[in-house]
């Protein structure tokens, strides 16, 4: 069914882009590749049962999670608590709708959806063909917004919050959410992207031979980033997912400079603008991120307050600057370095999504604390532009083409070559 040039145990590096022949794993190994030590294959034992079983046990437990109370909370005999299906509800009353879309979406659907998806693709569901590649890009399009541990962190921390004010306590659903965010981590790393591509259709029999050791790019060949099938470079639509894409993401710097510099434009009122509103006795405070930290800090709360620095408030400042480091050394200035550029780029990409937690903390917190003229917190127009600014920077890593760091290398090695 597909026409594309292939090696079966050849993969090009998703990262760096270089030609590497596949080892025969065992189970419980993983392939890396040796040049840019991204992960390539892995073997589980089981590799269709387990995350079968963990995607299974993952949504009964975010069921039970959602059919009873999660936290609640008492100040002075009042109390008050919140299901997880409450807590947007209460946003959207606030008129927060975009803070409620974003927890709908990212700590809820999302894991959701990829749970159920991993279950349609390992159960062997007869689905059509269209539906079966529809699904698996889904999910490799998503794994990576699901936020559901970063809700729960957050959850922890504004446990921290309101232990001042009056007694906190877990409701029946807090461990089976506990439980949803440990299994759901578990049935993505039992998945493997070019195991699961190939029980949906196998890679076609070898015809050409390539160089082991040299980039993709420099033999005219590209991997489809969505399926790893081999084709020709020229090939812009791959012939067994058919997602359409080039040998390098077009127009990647221009891209990823844009989401960055609306991100910058967006972090200065994030910081400056109130992200919380409390109401105490009648009287309102507005709270700001660094404001949040410092009375975190003098209440004694130290680690947390760590946390809170340096999920909101360090770790977007070094993104962005990492961010434009990465545009600057891709588009052919400073030293030529890209194991160490690489490896800026793998901890933006991962470290980025939790400057969330934040905002997480401010959806808990409304939610929970409605003691009415006694104590009431309302999220701030600062934690929505907040919530934008984690979001550019996400997109922005996401569109930024790491493989154009190791294309300097390769040049930089042809030219010598051709020299001696």
């Amino acid at each position: 069914m597909c026409s594309a040039v292939h090696e079966t145990r050849n993969v090009l590096c998703p990262y760096c882009d270089l030609l590497l022949e596949l080892p025969v794993l065992d189970d419980g190994q993983k392939c890396v590749c040796p040049r840019c030590k991204s992960t390539l294959m892995s073997r589980w034992n089981n590799p269709r049962l387990q995350p079968l079983g963990f995607a299974l046990s993952a949504l009964i437990m975010l069921v039970l999670a959602n059919l009873f109370p999660f936290v609640n909370m008492k100040v002075s005999g009042l109390g008050n608590q919140i299901s997880l299906t409450a807590i947007p509800v209460v946003m959207l009353q606030d008129n927060f709708s975009f803070l409620s879309i974003v927890f709908l979406l990212f700590v809820q659907l999302i894991p959701a959806l990829c749970m159920v998806t991993i279950l349609l693709l390992c159960f062997r569901v007869q689905l059509p063909f269209r539906i079966r590649t529809f699904l698996a890009k889904m999910l490799f399009a998503l794994r990576s917004w699901g936020m559901a541990e970063i809700f729960l962190a957050g959850v922890l921390v504004s446990f921290v919050k309101l232990m001042a004010y009056g007694d906190i306590g877990v409701g029946l659903s807090f461990l089976p959410y506990c439980l949803f965010c440990v299994l759901q981590q578990r049935a993505f790393q039992c998945i493997d992207r070019r195991w699961l591509w190939n029980n949906i259709l196998p890679m076609p029999s070898p015809i050409v031979s390539f160089k082991l050791g040299v980039s993709g790019l420099s033999q005219h060949i590209r991997a489809c980033s969505c399926c790893t099938l081999i084709m020709a470079a020229d090939q812009h639509v791959c012939p067994r997912c058919h997602t359409r894409e080039h040998a390098r993401r077009h127009y990647s710097l221009q891209w990823t400079m844009a989401l960055l510099i609306t991100s910058i434009m967006l972090y200065i009122p994030a910081n400056i603008l109130p992200i919380m509103i409390t109401e105490w006795l009648g009287s309102k405070t507005n709270s700001t991120i660094i404001t949040g930290v410092i009375l975190l800090w003098d209440d004694g709360s130290y680690p947390v307050a760590m946390v809170i620095f340096i999920a909101s408030i360090m770790v977007p400042i070094l993104k962005m600057f990492a961010l434009g480091w990465l545009c600057w050394d891709a588009n052919g200035h400073g030293n030529i370095d890209s194991e160490r550029t690489h490896k800026i780029y793998e901890m933006v990409e991962f470290v980025g999504r939790w400057s969330m937690i934040d905002v997480f903390v401010i959806a808990v917190l409304s939610g929970l604390v409605r003691m009415g003229q006694l104590m009431s917190i309302q999220p701030g127009i600062g934690v929505v532009l907040f919530a934008l600014v984690v979001l550019m920077t996400m997109f922005a890593a996401q569109t930024f083409d790491p493989r154009l760091l190791w294309d300097r290398v390769e040049n930089t090695m042809q030219q010598e070559s051709s020299i001696d």
